[in-house]
C-alpha cells in the first residue's frame, strides 16, 4: 500500500482523521505540534500519544518522503542547493538562500529526473512540497544557530500553476500560525504565465505574492524563449494580470532575464515599458543577469552596461525596476550525504 505523506494534511485534515478514527481532537493538535514545532523525525518520537495511535499513524501515513542525496554550497556561503530523492527515486532540487531580511527556501513542485525515468515527469504532492521546507528547517535546528525559514519561493523545477491544487494546499500548511508560521506575505509563487490559474489564484485572496517570468515584451520573441507563450500569449496573460490587480490590488513582480543580443536592446525595454502603461503603480520589474546552465548554452549573459542601460530606459518611462543582486554564482563540488 502506498501511504500518504503526513505532511500533506493541513490541521483540519488531521483533526478530521483523528475524529474518524475515534480519537480526541486534542490528539491531532498534539501530533501537529510534534510535526511542526518539535519537528520530530518519526511517529515513535510522539511520546504523549498512545502506542496504538502511533501504530495507526504509521500504518496509514508516510512520515518522510525525502532523502538528502547531496548538498552544494556557494563559495560566498549565501546559497545552498539540496538534492533530494523521493520515494519513487525521482530527484528534486531545493534551494536555500540567505538574505538580509531572512532565510528563503525555493521549493520544487514537479520533477522529471530519475535513473530509469529520464523522460517522465509528475507533479509533487502537497506533502512532498511541505517536506522540503521541514527537511531544511530540521537541518537548521541541528545546527543550533537559531535560524528559521522565514520566506518561501515556489519556483524551482516545473510550473507551479500546473500543480495548482497541491501548491495551494502547501501554502496553507506552511502558513498555519500554529505550525511553521511562514507569513503569507513572505511567500511568492512564480509562474511562467498560466493565465487561467492567475485568475484562480486571485480568487483565493491568500495575500501570497505573485511573480511572473516575462522574459520578452512581444509574442514573437517570447514564443522563442517561453514555451508557455504558445498556450497563453501576452494578450491573454495581461488580461489575467488586470483581473488579478483589480481583484487583489496587490503588486506583481515581473521577472525579466536579460539575454545578450536577444532581449536586452533599448527597443525591448521600451516595448516592456509599454506593457505596464496602465498598471505602473502595481508593476515591479526585477531584471535578472543570466547564468548559463552549461558551456554549450545557446544564451549568454548581457554585459553589465547593457543591463544598466536597460534599467535606465525603464526608469525613464516611470517603471519601478531593480537589478537583482547576484549571490551564489560560484559553487563548490556537492558533498554527498551517506545513504542510511
Amino acid at each position: 500500500m502506498v501511504k500518504t505523506s503526513i505532511y500533506g494534511l493541513n490541521k483540519r485534515d488531521l483533526i478530521n482523521w483523528f475524529i474518524e478514527h475515534n480519537d480526541k481532537k486534542f490528539r491531532a493538535t498534539q501530533a501537529w505540534d510534534w510535526l511542526y514545532i518539535k519537528r520530530v523525525a518519526s511517529f515513535a518520537e510522539m511520546t504523549n500519544l498512545s502506542k496504538a495511535t502511533i501504530a495507526l499513524l504509521d500504518e496509514n501515513f508516510d512520515f518522510s518522503t525525502l532523502r538528502t542525496v547531496s548538498v552544494q554550497e556557494s563559495q560566498d556561503g549565501e546559497v545552498a542547493k539540496y538534492l533530494f530523492q523521493l520515494a519513487d527515486e525521482f530527484m528534486i532540487e531545493t534551494v536555500v538562500q540567505h538574505h538580509d531580511y531572512g532565510l528563503s527556501v525555493g521549493v520544487t513542485t514537479q520533477t522529471g529526473y530519475a535513473s530509469d525515468m529520464a523522460n517522465e515527469q509528475r507533479n509533487l504532492t502537497a506533502g512532498e512540497i511541505v517536506a522540503q521546507v521541514v527537511q531544511i528547517q530540521r537541518q537548521l535546528d541541528e545546527q543550533a544557530k537559531g535560524e528559521r525559514v522565514s520566506h518561501i519561493v515556489v519556483a524551482g523545477i516545473g510550473e507551479p500553476f500546473d500543480n495548482f491544487a497541491n501548491v495551494m494546499k502547501f501554502l496553507t500548511i506552511v502558513n498555519d500560525q500554529t505550525g511553521l508560521e511562514i507569513g503569507a506575505r513572505h511567500m511568492t509563487v512564480s509562474t511562467n504565465g498560466v493565465a487561467s490559474k492567475i485568475r484562480d489564484f486571485a480568487n483565493r485572496d491568500m495575500q501570497v505574492n505573485l511573480a511572473i517570468s516575462l522574459q520578452a515584451p512581444n509574442d514573437e520573441l517570447r514564443n522563442k524563449i517561453v514555451q508557455m507563450n504558445h498556450t497563453w500569449n501576452l494578450e491573454q496573460l495581461f488580461d489575467a494580470v488586470h483581473y488579478y490587480l483589480v481583484k487583489t490590488n496587490r503588486r506583481i513582480t515581473f521577472e525579466y532575464t536579460l539575454l545578450n543580443g536577444v532581449n536586452d536592446h533599448t527597443e525591448e525595454a521600451l516595448q516592456l515599458a509599454g506593457l505596464f502603461q496602465d498598471i505602473q503603480h502595481l508593476a515591479y520589474v526585477n531584471l535578472i543577469p543570466y547564468s548559463p546552465a552549461t558551456e554549450h548554452d545557446q544564451y549568454t549573459r548581457s554585459p553589465k552596461k547593457h543591463v544598466t542601460a536597460f534599467a535606465d530606459t525603464l526608469k525613464k518611462q516611470g517603471i519601478n525596476v531593480q537589478i537583482r543582486r547576484e549571490a551564489g554564482t560560484n559553487f563548490d563540488q556537492p558533498h554527498t550525504v551517506e545513504k542510511k
